[in-house]
């Protein structure tokens, strides 16, 4: 089927892209290629994509007419919403820019949506949206009403907004909360990359909440693979966790990371960041009732396939 894939030179975008390029499905991807962070990483990405069945436009979401021109130009069949402002602590830094691309850009996909049904529409939400619930694993049926940044308050608005056009507009549409991603051509702004290159060039590594986190780690293959599964089974709405179901604690992470690498970190401990949470973790039994997967790769086996890539892609971070 065509799908239409935006946020395509993202980390997760870039990927579920190649894997449906590779099952024989025609990708159209947009992107606009935002300096929030390196642009280059993103045409790196792109670059993966090589492919007869596959077709580029830099569109900004937030600008109605240039996305409205792609969907009455290629009818996607499939929609796999992946574009965002992301940055939990950015969206305190810059909320015009988290609210533009999460909220507005959001907005007019809907209404694209409406104009030119899709089959189902897939988009991603977050982890964010459980605020600091301490109650783990996070289900979801938990309440998600108190966010503690604008980036999951955005996210959670996500999901209410696609609730309205799926029962008065009947489009199919599913959220998708991810848990901590991570894996080769991650983001450079979370905490893979940033620890990775600390450690290589020998750099403190910045510790937050001196170490008492706990983080859901998620390798990218289980996120492409369930994200995928999602998709090509359509529902009037429907909201899943994917994550590994791993409360793993910062400091054994940093651990895995210095086996990964071969090399110690030097720890620089500090307090807590306006935004952050202290601890995640998925209940997936809803996604693996639904779609009989649910991610599972160990962290040491995904961070080890992490830290060759890395290697391979800042050669000159390990002289």
């Amino acid at each position: 089927m065509k799908v239409l894939v935006t946020g395509v030179a993202g980390f997760i975008g870039m990927h579920c892209a190649r894997r449906l390029l590779e099952r024989g499905d025609e990708v159209v991807g947009i992107d606009n290629l935002s300096p929030y962070y390196s642009v280059q990483l993103k045409q790196d990405r792109l670059a993966q994509l090589k492919h007869r069945a596959f077709r580029f436009s830099q569109v900004d979401i937030a600008e109605e007419s240039a996305l409205e021109d792609i969907f009455r130009k290629e009818k996607p069949e499939a929609v796999l919403h992946l574009a965002a402002q992301a940055g939990v602590r950015y969206s305190l830094l810059n909320p015009q820019a988290c609210m533009q691309a999460n909220v507005t850009g959001f907005a007019n996909l809907l209404e694209s949506c409406r104009r030119h049904p899709p089959r189902h529409l897939v988009f991603a939400s977050s982890s964010s949206v459980y605020g600091n619930d301490p109650k783990l694993p996070w289900s979801e049926s938990h309440s998600v009403d108190n966010p503690v940044s604008l980036y999951a308050a955005t996210k959670r608005s996500n999901e209410l907004m696609a609730r309205v056009y799926s029962r008065v507009h009947g489009l199919p549409a599913t959220g998708l909360r991810y848990f901590t991603v991570y894996g080769p051509w991650g983001r450079p702004d979370m905490s893979p990359m940033l620890f990775a290159g600390a450690i290589l060039q020998g750099k403190p590594l910045p510790v937050f909440n001196h170490g008492d986190m706990q983080r859901d780690f998620t390798y990218i293959d289980d996120i492409v693979e369930g994200t995928l599964r999602v998709l090509d089974r359509p529902v009037p709405y429907a909201i899943f966790n994917i994550g590994n179901h791993q409360a793993v604690p910062l400091l054994d992470y940093i651990a895995a990371l210095e086996r990964a690498l071969g090399r110690k970190a030097e720890l620089e401990m500090q307090p807590m960041q306006p935004g952050d949470v202290k601890a995640t973790c998925a209940d997936t039994e809803r996604l693996r009732a639904a779609v009989g997967f649910a991610p599972s790769t160990p962290l040491d086996a995904g961070l080890a396939r992490f830290a060759a890539w890395f290697r391979q892609y800042t050669k000159a971070w390990t002289i």
